[in-house]
């Protein structure tokens, strides 16, 4: 079996407490860390146990990080592993900073216990495969009895009993929760007392417990062992019944009115409403109109209207609350008189009183800090001498702000005390007119008015006996508050709590025979309760399977954690259930994470319609039919909790009174249908019509008889009520589960009627359950109106049963049998199994081609069948041939009898994808649309309808909408709408391969695997597309990575990820070809595709596209620039060097007045308009030669260049005519720098630039002989990237370069001087066969520069140029232009612009010189500029183009703003202000470096993790984005922008250029 792994991905900040994870025991817990973490020292704890420990949940461990990433700083890929040996709920914790004191996250896992039955415990029992039936403790009888009253729950097929609890019950009420003595079984167990009390028969029944315990264990082990029947029963763990002993000896264990004194005022009203009612029964008050019998409404309003006006202002309860004012006026005075008067209060705040209760809550007795009394009234009073007035005034005003104190609290008691009315009247309205209610008939002691929130031994007397009583701490300690359930009360609070009202304004639901018990916080507020309590839970955890915990809601969570654990340590693999009230999921989840619940009871009977009934059983289990396939490693899910559902509980009123006789049957069906554990109540399978009262039942069960026809009283056969049927349907839903059958569909017939689907995703079998409900009684019982014709996909191979229950005709009233529970008598049951197809009574069958039609002949409410279906053999076939190509695929998967499918031969799949090349892989993966226009006229990107067009035709595009379907199994998407709906998806993958040389055998072979699509039923035509498509684009980047460098192999995922941007990034286009190579060229040599038609070889070299898509086609995809800047991430750190070694001499062969093309286009179309491009093509010569090894990479300087311009005015030569070795193409460039160089664009005007002006199209390039900086351009150009011309007339920019950057770019001189000092490094060791340059000037005179001497001018003179110093004087080197200044401690943007003001603007360029050539800058300079751009420039993502401060900033590109704003109109702000990506990456790398040139560790240190946090944003946006790039832009702080491309390739390149530095740092 394959090691199933779940990954839960930790974020920052990150309370899951209230989210439901749950695991299998022998699953892997696999944590990772989220982007926003990768950068941090996380520090993992869990309280889950190593191996041979001992739990404790206090007691967390450190986790281990591992990581998949060969480099220590490439730390994306960070895990941890818990192997879940043991069930129960285990804690994690982290720490973001690796301070235990700053928790970042934490959260829970719950590992389900293994269950298990039979011989030595042989027979796993899954939870979903769970039957349990509740049976009343009390009603089973003497001990000696209970196995053949048991035997009926065996022979109903059920595998689990739950117990209520069989501990010795209250003699008050004998309610099966109300526990006398949780140390002594029920003395009805062991004797048979003759008025079905559980009192104790006799002492000797007491002394006989231990024995009586063993008898139970024993019983217990047998049913598991025998019947394979496994037990729970309740842990009660909220109250202890009124006359416990327990309470004689230990009061402090209850709330009482001396360790709860706030209760004393509740208690109060609690003795006024019981005398109350008691001189209601004694007919004291029918002068008032309430009578002892309450028959109408207005004895209710008059009762209202006496308690609240003249019954309840008698007892004065709000003084409870209030305080002496009088004895507060005398303090005052006396301490007032004692101290100095001060000033009148001058502060900002005036001075608030409040009142501060009496902790033992006596009558007036609550008072206020007298300390603010005296701050705020013991004041001059100005204009009175004498001491005694001043005091005397103040008195009076404090005496006043007294009483509004205690009116204010008045009237706040008096609110809660006409809600406590309001309270007690709903309640009488409920127990005596409600005709859902029990109707009481009389108000007497049994049945009172309203039921009393205490329980006390002493005499019923008078309310101010009762109240001296409640001040007298010896009997007061005996007062206790009971327990009960509070509607919609927070589950968290404890409500008998001090600063809960609930018992003030009797809000509680009590339950008069028990007390509540007071734990407190910890073990020792009361050593003898959670003793005694721990002892009980012990034993019931050795005696049981399983346990229920009684009223979960309402029990203290650190008790219940206390508790269970201590259960756990007995029995490790304790089944724990509950059932919880809190009617909100988060607070179920709480409860069930810390307590380590394994399955919530939930109930249908809360259904109040079919439809209602049937949503249950889905939403509590079960995937959907036609599910995704899961890989055995994926992501750990939020789950539900797991539902244990029952038809009917112990604690609901019969379905039969509820509904109908009727709706037993095919709700019982329905519910056997669900995938999860179910149950019912003793009682239900015996239709007995009425509610079996866990306080007022004490008839025993029937017991098992084998004997067939009716039986004696007090037994139970199989023709008894619905036992039969019971059998079958736990049969069913046991077998569905044990196979596997976990996928699930409700859907609807009618009105009433509901069809359960379950379906088994390895076999592809289902079975069908239809059910026709009856909620409502109906007067004809064959009534059968029309449900038309049911279609199912597939064959019905057998009808498994059909049932329904039928009126006798000896119709009867019912009657109770005084000794034993009956049920009715006057319903048959009609039952056949597996009847031939032909035989059926209710249907009638008719099949057509792939599916069958089912016509209902004869469907009376309460009517139920179940058909198995299988797939038609075309479909099996189909089915098991799209299986074996997963295989192929190199998925795991079984056949559909459930064996692992063996590849019997070796498949053509693996040599066809072996073949491909990282360009074919280009084709498979990604392309855009218009690249597919280019290379496929036919084709473009899928469109689906209600989506819209995938953003790729390749498998990307496809994947990019699958992946968040899958997650969520999102079945209702377009996408798998559309694949239902027909073949054209996946024949469009297989036929756009086939139309393509270099994929045509991939397609194929995809077009003969999609074909078994066709043959599916269409639910199934998702998942298994999603299979193949999954699998392909899996085993395809697989093979893309393995083309790649070590780096990318090693590397992490997030390496992986841009790894993929140069498959993306780099393919083959007819309209936008690499100029031809030389045919001299020594290997390795360009692919060549031969031509069909012409059988002519072609040259099928990739070029880059700059970004999709937008730049992806024809003379717009190979830009210079964009090129070269992505070379190094795209090709050479991922190893593509033969690639770019095509590419660099391609263009090299384009060269002419010593630029190489802005555009390409072929070579024979190319613009000449830019002069950073040959700069960005010499670095890439040098880092190709640097990063293949300079013996092996400089091999590349004498490959022949086939020149299309040998020179400026050539016409283009064929491939061959003029070659000449790169080396000499290179120096020909910087010799025609240094030279200097102006011409005019050929064919300048319009059909070039609409929008440049004539002057734009004049270019120059040249070296300053001073300073040895390149320079160029013009005002009327923008030769660098920062090229955008503006276009708008309307705005009056048109023809305006919005960015010229002429005179010296910052950027441009770094790589200059990083080319000529590479270049003189060559010439020392032989490499390089030119020493430097050299011109001839106007007088005949030679000017030579070595490159030492060119390199060692720009290193003079760079920072006096650049550098814009804090100090006026600029640090001895003035500036000329200071007025120009906007900020210091930067480098300029450009040395002798046109606009003077430009250089000085700061901009992200120079970042890109402290890479190149960081010998440039003075270490302690650059970081105080990397600072700079680090607070005004650095976004999100990228880099803002231009200073905030700056005039002419603005950070929101629109290419479409036809405005007439003159900054922004059509896009002209294109760089000046939006954030791009990839000067991000320079600046990174900058950062990188001048940490390690400034040699401190600790900010070295804190770099890395700056860097790996920014880098981590990157990740974000790559694994979010559709086209799985970085965009090329973003607007102001980092949001969208439309107009940019969503994936650009310098983007992509230079976060892998940052990533790779990073990982090389020691």
């Amino acid at each position: 079996m394959q090691r199933q792994v779940r990954v839960l991905c930790l974020n920052d900040n990150d309370n899951r407490e209230s989210t439901l994870y749950r695991l299998q025991n022998g699953m892997t817990l696999r944590f990772t860390l989220s982007t926003a973490l990768a950068a941090h020292d996380v520090r993992l704890t869990t309280n889950h146990p190593r191996e041979h420990e001992q739990f404790d949940r206090n007691v967390f461990h450190e986790l281990e990080w591992n990581s998949t990433g060969a480099s220590r700083h490439d730390n994306f890929d960070r895990f941890a592993e818990i192997q879940c040996s043991r069930p129960g709920s285990f804690r994690y914790c982290y720490y973001a900073n690796g301070n235990r004191n700053d928790l970042t996250g934490s959260g829970y896992v719950v590992v389900d216990p293994e269950l298990r039955v039979g011989v030595d415990d042989g027979q796993l029992l899954p939870l979903d495969c769970i039957q349990c039936q509740t049976v009343l403790s009390k009603c089973l009888g003497p001990f000696r009895e209970w196995r053949q009253r048991l035997q009926v729950a065996c022979e109903c097929g059920y595998n689990m009993i739950h117990f209520t609890p069989i501990q010795q019950l209250s003699g008050e009420s004998d309610s099966s929760y109300s526990i006398r003595n949780h140390q002594v079984v029920n003395p009805l167990f062991a004797v048979a007392a003759s008025a079905g009390s559980s009192t104790p028969a006799s002492a000797s029944a007491l002394a006989s417990a231990s024995a009586e315990w063993r008898r139970v264990k024993e019983f217990v082990a047998e049913m598991k062992r025998d019947w394979n029947v496994m037990s729970i029963t309740d842990l009660v763990l909220n109250h202890i019944a009124n006359d416990s002993p327990f309470f004689e000896k230990c009061p402090q264990a209850g709330y009482n009115l001396v360790n709860s004194p706030h209760l004393k005022p509740a208690f109060i009203l609690d003795r006024v409403l019981w005398y109350f009612t008691l001189q209601v029964a004694g007919g004291n008050y029918m002068a008032r109109g309430i009578p002892p019998s309450i028959t109408d409404e207005c004895h209710l309003s008059d009762a209202r209207y006496y308690l609240l006006n003249d019954l309840l202002p008698q007892y004065k309860i709000e003084e409870f609350y209030q305080m002496n004012v009088d004895a507060i006026l005398g303090e005052f005075v006396k301490r007032a008189s004692a101290s100095v008067a001060s000033d009148e209060h001058t502060g900002s705040q005036p001075i608030q009183l409040g009142i501060i209760q009496d902790p033992q809550y006596r009558r007036v007795q609550c008072t206020v800090d007298m300390e603010l009394v005296l701050n705020k009234f013991n004041r001059k009073i100005p204009g009175l001498e004498s001491e005694e007035q001043r005091i005397g005034q103040q008195k009076e005003r404090l005496r006043h702000e007294l009483n509004c104190l205690n009116g204010q609290k008045r009237d706040e008691i008096n609110h809660h005390l006409q809600c406590a009315i309001d309270a007690c009247i709903a309640s009488a309205r409920r127990h005596f007119l409600d005709p859902d209610g029990p109707e009481f008939d009389m108000v007497t002691a049994e049945t009172p008015f309203v039921w009393n929130y205490f329980y006390h031994k002493f005499p019923d007397t008078s309310v101010e006996e009762d109240e001296a009583l409640m001040n007298d701490p010896d009997r007061a300690v005996f007062i206790m508050a009971h327990n009960g359930w509070v509607m919609d009360y927070d589950p968290l609070r404890n409500f008998a709590d001090p600063d809960s009202n609930v018992f003030i304004r009797r809000e509680l639901t009590v339950w008069g025979d028990s007390c509540k018990l007071r734990y407190g916080d910890k073990p020792d507020d009361c050593p003898p309760l959670w003793n005694y309590m721990l002892e009980y839970t012990l034993q019931t955890a050795d005696l049981f399977d399983g346990v229920r915990l009684d009223n979960c809601h309402s029990t203290p969570m650190h008790v219940a954690e206390y508790l269970i654990d201590a259960a756990r340590r007995v029995k490790p693999h304790l089944y724990v259930i509950a059932e919880l009230f809190t009617r909100n999921e988060g607070k179920d989840n709480m409860f069930v994470n810390r307590l380590g619940i394994n399955s919530l009871i939930r109930e249908t009977m809360s259904a109040h319609d079919f439809h209602e009934e049937g949503r249950l059983v889905r939403r509590y289990g079960g995937d959907p039919v036609g599910a995704f396939l899961l890989p055995p490693v994926r992501p750990l899910t939020p789950s539900m909790a797991h539902a244990l559902v029952f038809d009917m509980t112990h604690d609901s009123c019969s379905s039969i009174e509820v509904r109908s006789v009727l709706d037993v049957l095919p709700s019982c069906a329905v519910i056997s249908m669900a995938c999860c554990a179910i149950g019912s109540n003793r009682g239900l399978d015996e239709l007995v019509p009425h509610h079996i009262h866990v306080a007022e039942e004490s008839r025993k069960y029937p017991s098992w008889s084998s004997k067939s026809g009716p039986q004696s009283e007090g037994r139970t056969n199989e023709e008894t009520g619905i036992v039969a049927v019971r059998r079958v349907f736990n049969r069913l839903h046991y077998e569905l589960g044990r196979a596997g059958f976990s996928q699930v569909l409700v859907d609807k017939l009618g009105k009433e009627t509901i069809i359960v689907t379950r379906h088994s995703p390895v076999s592809h079998q289902s079975v069908v359950l239809v059910a026709r409900t009856g909620f409502q009684m109906l007067g004809d019982f064959d009534s059968n109106s029309h449900l038309g014709q049911l279609q199912i996909e597939g064959i019905v191979e057998e009808i498994l049963f059909e049932t329904c229950l039928n009126p006798t005709d000896d119709s009867q009233s019912f009657v109770r049998h005084p000794t034993f529970l009956n049920g009715l008598s006057d319903f048959g049951l009609e039952l056949r199994e597996n009847p031939y197809l032909a035989d059926s009574k209710f249907v009638d069958l008719h099949w057509e081609k792939n599916r069958t039609e089912i016509e209902f002949l004869h469907f009376p409410p309460g009517s139920v069948i179940a058909f198995k279906i299988n797939l038609a053999a075309p479909a099996r076939a189909a089915s098991l041939a799209l299986r074996r190509s997963c295989v192929q695929l190199g998925l795991r998967t079984r056949s559909l009898s459930g064996n692992d499918i063996q590849t019997e031969k070796p498949t053509d799949l693996k040599s066809i994808v072996a073949r491909l090349s990282l360009a074919d892989l280009n084709k498979v993966l990604y392309c855009c649309g218009s690249e597919e226009h280019d290379e496929n006229p036919g084709f473009g990107c899928y469109e689906i309808p209600q989506y819209g067009k995938l953003v790729y035709c390749g498998l990307q595009g496809i994947m990019s909408v699958l992946e968040n379907i899958r997650a969520s199994n999102d079945l209702g998407h377009p996408l798998c709408d559309n694949l239902r709906q027909g073949p054209w998806l996946p024949q469009y993958i297989g036929n756009r391969l086939i139309s393509q040389h270099g994929t045509r055998d991939l397609g194929r072979w995809i077009l003969v695997a999609v074909e078994q699509l066709d043959h599916l039923p269409r639910y199934l035509v998702p998942c298994y597309f999603d299979a193949l498509v999954t699998g392909a684009y899996s085993m395809l980047i697989d093979l893309a990575r393995q083309h790649m460098s070590p780096f990318v192999c090693d590397g992490s995922s997030f390496v992986h990820a841009l790894a993929l941007g140069s498959v993306q990034m780099c393919g083959v286009l007819r309209s936008a070809p690499l100029p031809s190579l030389s045919p001299h060229l020594e290997p390795p040599l360009p692919p060549v595709l031969i031509n069909g038609e012409t059988s002519k070889k072609l040259q099928y070299c990739v070029t880059i596209a700059a970004g999709l898509p937008h730049f992806s086609s024809g003379i717009m995809r190979s830009w210079g620039r964009d090129t070269f800047i992505s070379m190094r991430g795209l090709m050479l750190v991922t190893g593509r060097f033969d690639e770019a070694r095509f590419i660099l001499l391609a263009y090299g062969g384009c060269l002419r007045h010593g630029l190489i093309p802005n555009l390409l286009g072929a070579g024979t179309t190319a613009r000449f308009n830019c002069r950073d491009a040959v700069w960005w093509w010499l670095r890439s010569i040098q880092e190709y030669c640097v990063l293949k090894g300079n013996t092996h990479g400089t091999k590349l300087l004498m490959d022949p260049v086939s020149r299309l311009y040998p020179d400026d005015d050539s016409p283009p030569l064929r491939p061959g005519a003029c070659d000449q070795p790169l080396e000499t193409v290179m120096q020909e460039a910087l010799q025609r720098h240094f030279e200097g160089v102006q011409f005019r664009e050929r064919c300048a005007g319009p059909d070039v630039d609409v929008n440049m002006t004539d002057l734009g199209f004049n270019n120059s390039v040249g070296v300053d002989e001073q300073t040895g900086f390149v320079f160029g351009g013009n005002s009327h150009n923008c030769g660098t990237w920062m090229d955008n011309m503006g276009s708008s007339e309307k705005a009056g920019n048109r023809g305006v370069p919005a960015t010229p950057r002429d005179g010296s770019a910052v950027e441009l001189v770094g790589l200059c001087k990083a080319v000529v000092t590479w270049l003189g490094e060559l010439h020392a060791t032989g490499s390089y066969s030119f020493a430097g340059v050299r011109k001839t000037i106007g007088d005949g005179q030679v000017v030579e520069w070595t490159w030492s001497d060119w390199a060692s001018k720009i290193q003079a003179n760079f920072e006096t140029h650049f550098w814009i110093d804090s100090s006026p004087d600029g640090a001895g080197h003035p500036d000329p232009n200071p007025k120009m200044i906007n900020r210091r401690d930067i480098y300029k943007d450009t040395v002798g612009s046109s606009h003077v003001w430009s250089d000085y603007q700061l901009r992200p360029n120079f970042v890109i010189a402290m890479v190149v050539a960081p010998e440039l800058f003075t270490p302690e300079r650059a970081w105080k500029a990397l600072a700079i751009v680090e607070k005004e420039l650095l976004g999100p993502l990228g880099l803002k183009t231009l200073d905030p401060s700056d005039l002419n900033y603005n950070g929101d590109y629109q290419n479409s703003d036809d405005s007439s704003d003159y900054k922004r109109a059509k896009g002209f702000n294109y760089h000046q202000g939006p954030e791009w990506l990839w000067p991000v990456g320079f600046f990174l790398r900058a950062k990188l470096i001048f940490a390690c040139r400034i040699g401190d560790e600790k900010i070295f240190n804190n770099t890395v993790h700056f860097v790996q946090r920014a880098l981590a944003r990157h990740y974000d946006a790559l694994k979010a984005s559709p086209w799985k790039g970085l965009p090329e832009l973003t607007n102001s702080n980092g949001s969208f922008c439309n107009d940019s491309c969503p994936t650009q390739a310098w983007s992509i390149s230079c976060i892998m250029d940052a990533l790779f530095d990073l990982s090389q740092m020691a």
